[in-house]
């Protein structure tokens, strides 16, 4: 089956681990010190750890791949539990807690926006 999958370049993951977390589904993991995506029937293709990776290591490509396994990837939710980001709005220092953190990437840096403060943020 031709999908969209998350691709992660070897060459340019520093091992930050920052993909981790938003990787709801539990996709990624880190071996070795690098980010891998271990089960490619685990990533839906959301691209949600895009935006977090400060060296642009992962992409979005479509190729064969295993098909998106909804029930595989509950179970790998209810196994490793609620996963917090630890991160703040780079606005407002908002947290997880206080308001929808989501992902940019802008000028060539990676941040977390509330949903509050993203419509200042695109218009302006």
């Amino acid at each position: 089956m031709k999908r969209t999958i998350v691709k992660i370049d070897e060459e340019l993951c520093n091992g930050c681990g920052k993909c981790v977390t938003p990787c709801a589904e539990g996709a990624i993991v880190m071996v070795d010190g690098k980010a891998k995506v271990i089960k490619e029937e685990l990533c839906d293709g959301a691209g949600f750890c895009l935006a977090v990776c400060p060296t642009g290591a992962l992409t979005i490509e479509e190729r064969e791949a295993k098909p998106f396994d909804h029930a595989l990837a509950e179970k790998e939710q209810e196994k490793r539990g609620r996963q917090i980001i630890n991160e703040t709005c780079s606005i407002c220092s908002a947290t997880e807690n206080d308001a929808p953190l989501i992902p940019i990437r802008t000028k060539g840096d990676s941040k977390w926006v509330c949903v509050r403060c993203l419509p200042a943020l695109i218009h302006g």
